[in-house]
């Protein structure tokens, strides 16, 4: 995981070459690495999705089996790193020598935070003008609050490179960028001009290490050099695994230098499924916590982390293993929809191609084909032994964009290739407009959509007119309101009765979406048809009152209300707090949010003014300047809607040699003019009374 353009790929093309998994080192700036299998990604020199394969390497006189899974550094693909951090045990952060600790590097950084990922750090390029080891290890310090420890240093840099020192067998590897040999290195004794600096850093990192042993700490200061290289090993390990410390690495990726020194890192510092705790899920019958031990003795559950489709082999399912057996041929349970699903095939993936096996064991990544209705997130697992695992937790898309098919003809194979899109990507999102009519697709960024149009065209001959990108704003209530509505219908027969009364107001802090909170006392609305209330409500907060927008955040408390013993039933009483939303809200004070990016732009310093004061045009607020070498860094959080095209502008105004990269920050409230504007290009909001002027 790592920024743009840091080395993921070109890492892990070395990766499956020095394991023996391919015969040819692939390279991206070539369009043939292994990992980029999709045309785009070839055309553009980008990964566009992730891309899981297993490879085996030997340390120490051990075999392991590595499940890798190279993921895009572009914000716009963030769900892929997302949803591979969810089921991965531990992460190599790839950090350019030169670009240090980028934006990117960041955002991946706090993902691992989130799912509590072990990690390595790997500083690649280190043959590249300005490559600088220990600054980046500093800024890996500073800006992301890790302890990195180096456990190997750089023997020179730039271009003369040449190959890295293992800082705990104090033995210098020198390595032969030109061989095509599996061992393109010779072990040299450490050059006498690094010395010092070797046993500096070698006492720092036994130093780090003791911290977390106590036997070790006393030889420490006993006796430093009577320490083993296995001791601080197990030690670092230790630390490793409990988030405590990240070691560090270098080398350079292009020049097939210091990739069997990470390949070692990875066996000797990172988790293997066996060491990680049970995976803890909720039994959905009972509602209890349940844990399942990563063994293959343990009851089969895994997790659904990915949906792709295949032109050859239809809908794939990329599964991780956390307990148990899974058998091709057998039944599962898919705790979602509580229906049974049945496993046809199962597959070991390597890039997109598929390698036959018959079963995958606790903690094994795969594939599986054969099932009715699987979506990103499922749990699947064994029908006595039910269990629920926390899902994955998706962004929401800022940008929209309006397609029509060309022809009549396209129309439905426009909706079919639209489906399985948004099947394999949770962060693309596709609706119909009510009042136009028209189909809008929304994604990440720009450059998402971009990448979905295109294919639609070639992988599904799905030939589209699109419009303008639209940004996807979204409201919000801000002032509190009492309301009593009252639903009757008569038809003759039978008719429709539900009577609540509410309050409505905005949701508490950090809580997104409906807040419900029953109050009703003396069962003066039945019980069950108080969940119909909440339904009807979460189904109108997608269509705010202002300009049709989702609501993010509302409170609902039902506080009293009232039934017919005949008359009224679920629907009633879902129908009036759909109309009841519609009345009370515009009296809420509604109010438009808008996304606001965070952007940074890295630029030489003549052209500063010129970009700030472009950014002050845009409704931007500079939030801090830095400077890195000749470069100044400017960070800013800038309004989307105002950020179309600003790639264009920025080459423009420092003559192509500022660089940009942008993600999603938070919804702000939208000034009141352009807020009007909105409203009335959205042709809502007419006759709504009470908080329009907002």
């Amino acid at each position: 995981m790592a920024h743009i353009d840091a080395g993921k790929t070109t890492t892990s093309e070395r990766i499956l070459y020095y394991t023996g998994k391919t015969h040819k080192i692939g390279e991206v700036h070539e369009g043939a690495a292994t990992m980029d299998w999709m045309i785009q990604e070839q055309e553009r020199g980008i990964t566009i999705t992730s891309a899981a394969t297993t490879a085996f390497w030997n340390c120490s006189g051990q075999k392991y089996q590595i499940n890798i899974i190279d993921t895009p550094g572009h914000v716009d693909f963030t769900v892929e790193v997302e949803r591979s951090l969810r089921v991965l045990d531990g992460a190599v952060a790839t950090f350019c020598a030169v670009g240090r600790v980028q934006p990117q590097s960041e955002t991946v950084w706090r993902q691992a935070d989130k799912y509590h990922i072990p990690r390595l750090a790997f500083v690649n390029k280190m043959d590249r003008v300005g490559a600088d080891f220990l600054a980046v290890v500093d800024e890996i310090h500073h800006k992301l609050g890790a302890n990195a420890v180096p456990v190997a240093l750089p023997i020179g840099a730039e271009d003369t490179f040449r190959g890295i020192i293992d800082l705990l067998d104090r033995k210098a590897l020198i390595y032969d960028s030109e061989s095509s040999e599996l061992v393109n290195y010779v072990i040299e004794e450490i050059p006498e001009s690094m010395k010092d600096e070797v046993a500096e850093w070698r006492g720092k990192l036994i130093e780090a290490a003791a911290e977390f042993d106590d036997s070790l700490m006393e030889k420490f200061f006993d006796d430093p050099d009577s320490i083993g290289a296995e001791e601080v090993r197990a030690a670092l390990r230790k630390a490793t695994l409990s988030l405590k410390v990240v070691p560090v690495t270098c080398g350079s990726s292009l020049k097939n230098k210091g990739t069997q020194f990470l390949l070692d890192a990875v066996c000797n510092y990172l988790p293997s499924p066996l060491e990680m705790d049970h995976i803890v899920g909720i039994n959905p019958y009972t509602q209890k916590e349940e844990s399942r031990a990563p063994s293959a003795d343990a009851p089969f559950c895994g997790l659904v982390f990915k949906i792709a489709t295949d032109p050859f082999v239809g809908r794939l399912a990329f599964i991780r293993t956390y307990s148990g057996v899974l058998q091709s041929g057998t039944t599962i349970l898919n705790t979602r929809t509580g229906k049974r699903e049945r496993v046809n095939r199962l597959y070991q993936m390597h890039s997109n191609k598929q390698n036959p096996i018959e079963f995958l064991e606790a903690g094994d990544i795969g594939a599986g084909i054969g099932f009715k209705d699987l979506r990103t997130g499922d749990t699947i697992c064994t029908e006595k032994n039910p269990i629920v695992l926390e899902a994955i937790t998706f962004p929401d898309p800022v940008i929209g964009l309006a397609v029509e098919p060309k022809t009549q003809k396209d129309l439905d194979k426009l909706g079919v290739a639209l489906s399985k899109l948004a099947e394999e990507d949770p962060t693309f999102t596709v609706r119909s407009d009510q009042e136009t009519g028209q189909t809008v697709i929304s994604g990440m960024g720009e450059l998402h959509l971009e990448i979905i149009v295109d294919r639609l065209k070639r992988e599904f001959g799905v030939e589209i007119n699109q419009g303008a990108p639209q940004v996807n704003y979204r409201e919000a209530i801000t002032g509190t309101v009492n309301h009593r509505e009252v639903f009757k219908k008569q038809t003759g027969g039978r008719g429709k009765f539900a009577d609540i009364v509410f309050t409505i107001g905005p949701a508490d802090p950090d809580i997104t979406g409906l807040q419900f909170v029953d109050e009703v006392k003396g069962g003066n609305i039945p019980r069950e048809y108080i969940p119909s209330v909440e339904k009807g409500f979460k189904a109108a907060m997608e269509n705010g009152v202002l300009a049709g927008y989702p609501v993010t955040g509302m409170k609902v408390t039902l506080k009293d209300g009232s039934f017919h013993p005949v008359d009224s039933d679920s629907l009633s009483f879902e129908i009036c707090a759909r109309q009841a939303f519609r009345k009370a809200a515009p009296k809420a004070t509604p109010v438009l949010m808008e996304p606001i990016m965070s952007l940074e732009v890295v630029t030489p310093e003549e052209y500063m003014g010129d970009i700030i004061g472009d950014l002050n045009k845009r409704r931007g607020q500079v939030t801090d300047m830095d400077s890195k070498g000749n470069a100044r860094i400017i960070k800013a959080k800038v309004p989307l809607s105002e950020q179309f095209g600003y790639i264009t502008t920025l080459r423009t105004l420092s003559s192509g040699r500022a660089t940009s990269s942008m993600e999603f920050c938070e919804y702000a409230q939208l000034p009141g003019n352009l807020a009007r504007e909105v409203i009335e290009k959205a042709g809502w909001g007419k006759g709504i009374s009470g908080g329009n002027d907002e």
